[in-house]
């Protein structure tokens, strides 16, 4: 992460810094254990923290109707053990070796321990929630479990179709990015006692911001870049079409590129054939109709922001906003 990012990522945790402190120490007690080797797995675990944007999402969008609590913070701890949950699964179903740079948990301690960890974070997670006391954060989160699922389900299927269309490719990342986008700003404003109207336009903003920040990540996929952990046209090695190429296939479907997608749907292209749809999909305008897409989401998102956020929170968000679209890692 270069330095202008990490200047960025800093002024949005400006206005959680003590909450998002106590968040880190209650989500690392969740990952010790006493037994010697469980714990050595869960401190694997650790070692993968990220930028916690979802945290921080919980975390301001609770801010922007009231005071942070307990309640807060446990429902921001047990959103992001069920994510940490379905990465570790997810890297047992894609045979990922790789997240975030490091070994995933799967190639450190093989495919038994990784699945059995996934569903002791699942377990943890929905202890943690228990805590809040309130059964319709404890029903939201066993609810998303189960759409997360379904979204990775969707994905295995839409690689075993022989065409990937636009409406399926936001199927997908409705039912697993955005849909835990979207539970940061449903969790954050409901445990400060927002009303259902609130809660509404929260959960709305932070699900768009959400499929901006899943189009922004496939983009990195068509580029070379070490920060980010994962090889170029890692995407499609794992048969999936990411935005660029499907708007690329639609629009400009030669002949060539049309053998290219099939191969990669189909798990027998090459790497110099990845290569080559991949440059396609960038030569014919795949990244610029990405980019188009996000600024289009970005308006669906500012009028949403503004009905439950003002003032200096409200300008932190849109600048969450405006970071999700513009990253580089």
């Amino acid at each position: 992460m270069n330095r202008m990012q990490k200047n960025v990522l800093e002024t949005l945790r400006q206005p959680i810094v003590a909450e998002l402190d106590a968040y880190r120490q209650l989500f690392a007690a969740n990952l010790t254990h006493s037994d010697a080797y469980l714990d050595r797995v869960l401190s694997h675990i650790r070692g993968h923290e990220g930028k916690l944007m979802r945290p921080m999402l919980t975390l301001l969008s609770a801010k922007a109707i009231g005071e942070i609590n307990p309640t807060t913070l446990q429902a921001a701890v047990a959103l992001e053990l069920l994510h940490t949950a379905s990465l570790v699964h997810d890297d047992i179903v894609d045979e990922s070796n790789e997240r975030r740079g490091l070994a995933s948990t799967n190639a450190q301690f093989g495919n038994q321990t990784a699945v059995l960890i996934g569903d002791f974070l699942l377990a943890r997670s929905l202890a943690t929630a228990a805590q809040t006391g309130n059964l319709r954060m404890v029903e939201h989160i066993a609810m998303l479990g189960a759409t997360l699922s379904e979204g990775e389900i969707a994905q295995l299927q839409n690689i075993s179709n022989a065409i990937s269309t636009e409406d399926a490719y936001y199927h997908i990342i409705a039912h697993k990015t955005a849909a835990l986008f979207s539970s940061c700003g449903f969790l954050g404003t409901l445990s400060v006692g927002a009303d259902d109207t609130t809660v509404q336009a929260a959960q709305q903003f932070a699900h768009v911001l959400g499929l901006c920040f899943q189009i922004r990540d496939d983009i990195f996929d068509y580029f070379d870049d070490k920060r980010i952990g994962k090889p170029t046209g890692n995407d499609m090695a794992e048969g999936k079409l990411t935005l660029p190429a499907i708007y690329a296939l639609r629009e400009h479907p030669t002949k060539e590129a049309v053998v290219w997608a099939e191969k990669v749907k189909a798990g027998t292209a090459s790497r110099a054939e990845i290569l080559s749809l991949v440059e396609f999909s960038k030569q014919v305008g795949g990244i610029d109709y990405a980019q188009r897409e996000m600024a289009r989401l970005r308006d669906e998102a500012l009028p949403l922001l503004h009905r439950f956020a003002s003032g200096a929170i409200a300008d932190t968000l849109q600048a969450y906003l405006d970071f999700s679209i513009s990253r580089e890692s």
